[in-house]
């Protein structure tokens, strides 16, 4: 048989992949605060007797896009925006953290803070506010409320967003959307950092060319099934001469 049907059986693999990765970043390109995921390869060379004249694709480590998407102002007193490089913390049910950019934050029906249904957390526990309370967020991550009725000088400080600092690279990207710190120790609060309050940070995917990039992963890996084809065919042919003499 002929090697290549290998190394192009790779090939085509790697293009499955690069398109799972793109079709991911497409459907998140409205979500608040994602980060692109970028899939990566290299060439390994197949070593023998013969010419180094093959090579195949071996995934190598995913990265993301560490641009900050276009920020708008949305007016709603639980948005918050993040700088870069800042993180929201979010408690797990296994006790862990994870960390988030999305700043769509919610309350539930108990009062509780969450995004996507993960409690945001504050100093060692969850967040949260009275039953029909107008809540205001400051930059430092203040979180205050004030009741139905009460006067405009009854703001009552009910507890402070743990905003935590990591580059990209220390920290590893969860099936969950959501990122963990390598090690799976939790990150210290970073008292410096300050967040917009009223704001949001979109997705950093640009949909144009994130449609261009899976017409290319399509076509990369319809070439790749060709050559596949060809090899199969060469060794049909070659079995018929074989057989013939």
């Amino acid at each position: 048989m002929d090697r290549a049907i290998y190394t192009a059986m790779t090939a085509a693999e790697a293009s499955m992949h690069r398109q799972a990765v793109t079709a991911n970043n497409l459907a998140n390109s409205s979500t608040a605060g994602f980060r692109a995921q970028l899939a990566a390869f290299r060439a390994v060379p197949v070593n023998g007797d013969s010419m180094a004249t093959r090579a195949l694709v071996a995934a190598s480590t995913p990265q993301h896009d560490n641009s900050i998407g276009p920020m708008s102002h949305t007016g709603r007193s639980l948005d918050v925006a993040l700088p870069q490089n800042g993180w929201l913390t979010l408690g797990l049910a296994d006790g862990s953290e994870g960390y988030t950019r999305n700043g769509a934050i919610e309350v539930d029906s108990e009062g509780g803070l969450h995004i996507h249904g993960w409690p945001l957390m504050g100093d060692g526990a969850p967040l949260s506010i009275p039953p029909q309370a107008e809540v205001t967020i400051a930059a430092d991550g203040t979180v205050s409320t004030l009741g139905a009725g009460d006067d405009a000088t009854a703001v009552v400080p009910v507890g402070r967003i743990k905003l935590v600092s990591a580059a990209m690279g220390d920290l590893v990207h969860g099936d969950d959307g959501l990122f963990r710190a390598i090690g799976g120790n939790a990150l210290a609060q970073d008292d410096a950092l300050r967040l917009s309050p009223q704001a949001l940070e979109g997705s950093n995917v640009s949909p144009v060319q994130t449609m261009a990039e899976m017409i290319a992963h399509s076509r990369g890996f319809d070439m790749n099934m060709k050559v596949i084809r060809s090899a199969d065919e060469n060794a049909q042919k070659a079995n018929q001469l074989l057989n013939v003499g």
